[in-house]
């Protein structure tokens, strides 16, 4: 792609990768860069750092943008542990989270905010969401829930409640899925083309055997847990690599240490605070009896008034390391080290159409098996086996539930009910959807081995009064969330049989006609002479439309009319 007179977003752009890569998209004469972080002052001081270098491009070129894009847009300023301290805040980020994807979620989200404001055809997403997501540590919330349980008493159940909720706001797949879906449905809105995304293995390219670690485990919980996110975050990237309405989607997964960012000396800051220096004399050591306090607010140590200052070299969001530890991490052996520039390299030429080596995305595409020839060959035996046991048991294999959505065993039914009523298509186009309707109420009445096929896997059936409901006693749509009751409306009868309710009401039997009937025009239109491998779904396909199949209906339902084609073979 063309990133001249683009509009390009760098998320993470004060960090040390995201400063490289805006570097190295000015040489391509961009539209505009927008440049965020989580803090203004980071936003801030990242654009008055490009501008200085960049004096010509004028005012309004570098755009900062700043926030916390794992929340809505009301919340992003916020720090978060004040908004797991308070209870309203607490509840609408778990809503958020885990609430159904609706409109209204996604436009409440600081990242439908960002993409939507700035529309920017390029997205380079340089922020560290496994890190930002596994430190959150689940572990340590699980423990402190353990901990409120074997406390908790029948008068106070507070302390209980908040510590389950942090727990709540604290898990990691749910968080990163919704995020994803997110990203995706926001830079679909936004008309985003390409979407490169700065990954992360999680352990700087090292094994199980990494020595640097969180706590006595090696390696530790929380950093695996990062790892395992990072994973399940390329995996998902996969799968929107493979949506046709998505940006083209890439991934570079840098495996060693990132550096660097600038050597000096100067004062050691840990999570922007000075290090404080204190001394304990031998004499006033503490003696090992008891117990030991690993928080000892009244330690027996001198303030020295002074904080620790030092020669380092500073790694971006990495940290700052001292000469030995950035020598120890990265000696042959070890994690040993990129530099942010060549990454940024990467990133630019996978945009331009260039082929690195190091796109996840493309490399998981080369690897994965995918559909075979062999497959397809034996794909019509297994059909004609399985229609051959239907005529010797007498029988109709028409849906289980369990290959899932509910809607797919729904549809089915609903084609196969009409495929008993008129056996061809041209003769559901002929009939009217009142008499579709009627049909296909009689036939239920009258069929009682098929209506409790139906029933008996948790697919219900409205009857074209839009008030009755043939039912078992379990039903798939809605699906249950905790609430066992529902309040009924219009809106969500409608919304409950499109997901999974045999419907037999008229306007439903006018969307089967019009199916039939597009159908059938899409195979008119191809001319007579034209047998070519061009047209996969032509007469012989639909069998010159003499019958109704409701698999290949189905088929063509999901990948025409819902747009759920598969984009790569």
């Amino acid at each position: 792609m063309d990133i001249n007179k683009k509009t390009v977003l760098v998320m993470g752009g004060w960090g040390l990768v995201g400063s490289a890569i805006c570097r190295q998209l000015m040489d391509e004469g961009p539209k505009r860069i927008i440049v965020t972080s989580l803090l203004e002052s980071e936003a801030k001081e990242a654009v008055a750092t490009l501008q200085k270098e960049y004096p010509r491009v004028g005012r309004g070129f570098f755009i900062p943008w700043w926030g916390n894009i794992f929340v809505r847009y009301s919340l992003k300023d916020t720090p978060r542990e004040e908004i797991l301290k308070d209870k309203t805040t607490r509840g609408m980020l778990i809503d958020d989270m885990l609430e159904e994807l609706t409109l209204e979620v996604i436009k409440r989200s600081a990242v439908y905010r960002l993409f939507t404001d700035y529309r920017p055809e390029i997205v380079i997403d340089c922020i560290n969401s496994a890190t930002a997501i596994a430190y959150q540590d689940l572990f340590h919330s699980a423990r402190e829930v353990r901990k409120a349980i074997k406390h908790n008493d029948t008068k106070n159940t507070s302390e209980l409640l908040e510590q389950t909720e942090r727990l709540l706001a604290t898990l990691y797949t749910p968080q990163l899925i919704r995020h994803v879906q997110l990203l995706y449905r926001s830079m679909q809105l936004a008309g985003t083309r390409i979407y490169v995304k700065i990954g992360t293995s999680g352990t700087g390219g090292m094994g199980l055997n990494i020595p640097y670690t969180h706590s006595e485990e090696r390696p530790s919980s929380v950093l695996l847990s990062k790892s395992a996110v990072a994973g399940a975050h390329t995996m998902l990237l996969f799968l929107m690599g493979r949506t046709p309405d998505a940006p083209i989607t890439k991934e570079i997964k840098p495996t060693a240490a990132i550096a660097w960012k600038r050597i000096g000396y100067g004062e050691i800051r840990k999570r922007g605070k000075p290090i404080e220096l204190y001394d304990c004399p031998p004499e006033r050591g503490v003696r090992l009896t008891g117990t030991l306090q690993l928080k000892m607010p009244d330690a027996p140590v001198e303030p020295l008034q002074q904080t620790l200052r030092s020669v380092f070299i500073d790694t971006g969001e990495n940290g700052i390391f001292s000469r030995g530890e950035f020598e120890a991490i990265s000696t042959p052996g070890q994690m040993e080290f990129v530099t942010p520039e060549e990454i940024a390299q990467s990133v630019i030429f996978e945009i331009k159409g260039g082929n690195t080596g190091h796109d996840i995305i493309n490399a998981l595409d080369n690897a994965t098996l995918n559909p075979t020839y062999r497959a397809g060959f034996m794909f019509d035996s297994a059909l004609h086996q399985m229609k051959e046991l239907e005529k010797q048991h007498g029988t109709k294999s028409v849906a289980f539930e369990m290959l899932g959505p509910p809607r797919l065993s729904k549809l089915l039914y609903e084609a196969y009910l009409l495929q008993l009523a008129y056996g061809d298509m041209r003769s559901v186009t002929k009939a009217s959807p009142k008499a579709m309707s009627r049909e296909l109420e009689r036939l239920i009445a009258r069929m009682p081995d098929v209506r409790s096929q139906i029933i008996s896997i948790a697919i219900p059936i409205l009857l074209p009064d839009g008030k009755t409901l043939l039912r078992g006693r379990e039903i798939k749509i809605p699906p249950y969330r905790g609430e066992n009751e529902i309040r009924i409306t219009e809106k969500l009868i409608d919304a409950w049989a499109h997901d999974g309710w045999v419907d037999l009401r008229v306007k439903n039997m006018e969307r089967w006609k019009s199916r039939f009937r597009v159908i059938i025009e899409q195979v008119e239109e191809i001319p007579p002479y034209d047998n070519s491998s061009r047209n996969l779904r032509n007469r012989t396909y639909w069998n010159d439309f003499r019958e109704i199949d409701p698999g290949k209906l189905v088929g063509w339902i999901f990948s025409e009319e819902e747009k759920g084609k598969r984009m790569k073979a």
